[in-house]
């Protein structure tokens, strides 16, 4: 990064400090969202819905914050996602206290402001990066991860049982960590994009974009990857528990998990410039995969830390993989209309996935052991659809970046 201009350093210093202290949120809430949900909803088919939910409300409004990005800058967006965050975690909180399920799930949706907004990091991060350093501006910005993936899980152990209500406290750590975040963005220095002249080219419509085959591959390779990891992750704090380990072991399983997800990114870039997107795209998709044959072989503490820690390392290859495809794949007077609709795509996917996540757990076995093993043969068919999407691109000719 010395290389860079000075502005650009900046931006990624700060987004990597932001992905670390405003992302450990997320690592808190979906360590205890099912355990929360399973002890206020009716129905413990449904337990899982609150991380369903904060995906959802990331997928309803990822287009919207693209376009007031668009608008209004980066800085202002990630603002009112922070904005979003600490709401969300005061509902919450609110619902843990009445044991309302329906106040608990509108936290959710709010929560899913923040995570739409977190999504984001890693495309600022090339807003004002070179073509050479763009992949590695997204690695390290991703990297911010690994740091939140040890503070997450380490204040649900400080907090979750801090009150007399279960979780009450970790939902109060989610609106600091969203009060003190939000002062990062203040040295965040990406300008604003101009408003287009009324000559200026329009761009592709988002059909035209959506069928454009680099682009088309990117979004599907997205979508695969984080929804398959959603789906395992989601299920996994309940499967930890219900094989008989305790709270602290899923937090461990998914400090791990975390770790594998961000450690990565602070050479998946060089890996990206040196071998090709789609050779490491390739290996995140196989990597998935073998996370899967790892669960299925059995429900030991050991088997649990080591497929979702392949778990990670497989999102980390095929996410920062499409996420580098898309970017070089068109113009910057298209980037809002492409970024918004990609990470609406992407999150509908993982809106189903976790939605899928609590039925298949709870309610297609009379045992934590079948539902675990339902959920990893799920991944099956997505994996072999996005294989297949990489090959076919792999096969054809070479197109030109977009200028």
């Amino acid at each position: 990064m010395s290389t860079q201009d000075p502005r650009t350093r900046r931006n990624v210093t700060v987004l990597v400090m932001a992905q670390a202290l405003l992302g450990s949120q997320m690592p808190m809430i979906f360590t205890i969202g099912g355990l929360a949900g399973q002890s206020l909803a009716t129905n413990i088919c449904f337990a899982t819905l609150p991380i369903s939910l904060i995906v959802l409300g990331s997928m309803l409004t990822a287009t919207p914050i693209s376009w007031f990005m668009q608008r209004y800058g980066r800085r202002a967006g990630f603002m009112l996602g922070t904005l979003g965050g600490a709401v969300g975690g005061g509902i919450g909180a609110l619902g843990l206290y009445l044991a309302s399920f329906p106040v608990f799930l509108l936290g959710s949706l709010f929560t899913g402001i923040y995570m739409s907004a977190q999504g984001f990091y890693r495309f600022a991060a090339a807003d004002t990066a070179s073509e050479d350093f763009r992949p590695k501006a997204i690695s390290y910005v991703l990297a911010g991860g690994l740091v939140s993936a040890i503070i997450g899980p380490q204040l649900v152990k400080l907090t979750a049982d801090a009150y007399v209500i279960p979780f009450f406290g970790t939902y109060l750590a989610v609106i600091a960590v969203n009060l003190a975040g939000s002062l990062l963005f203040l040295r965040l220095d990406i300008p604003k994009p101009p408003l287009p002249a009324v000559d200026a080219p329009r761009g592709r419509s988002h059909w035209q974009l959506l069928t454009t085959p680099r682009i088309a591959v990117a979004v599907i390779c997205a979508m695969v990857s984080y929804a398959m990891m959603n789906l395992v992750m989601t299920s996994t704090p309940l499967a930890v528990v219900g094989c008989g380990f305790d709270k602290s072991d899923a937090a461990d399983v998914v400090t791990g998990h975390v770790l594998a997800m961000f450690a990565p990114s602070f050479f998946t870039g060089h890996l990206i410039a040196r071998f090709g997107v789609e050779r490491i795209l390739a290996t995140g998709l196989l990597i998935l995969g073998a996370a899967g044959v790892v669960a299925l072989n059995g429900v030991q503490l050991e088997n649990f830390f080591v497929a979702l820690v392949l778990l990670g390392l497989g999102w980390n290859f095929g996410f920062i993989g499409a996420t580098t495809m898309l970017a070089s794949a068109h113009a910057p007077h298209e980037r809002g209309r492409i970024q918004g609709l990609n990470d609406l795509l992407v999150f509908g996917g993982v809106t189903l996935a976790s939605l899928a996540s609590g039925g298949l757990m709870n309610c297609s076995g009379g045992t934590a052991q079948e539902g675990w093993t339902a959920v990893n043969l799920a991944i099956a068919p997505a994996l072999t659809l996005a294989g297949g999407a990489l090959l076919w691109l792999w096969l054809r000719p070479r197109e030109q970046p977009a200028e």
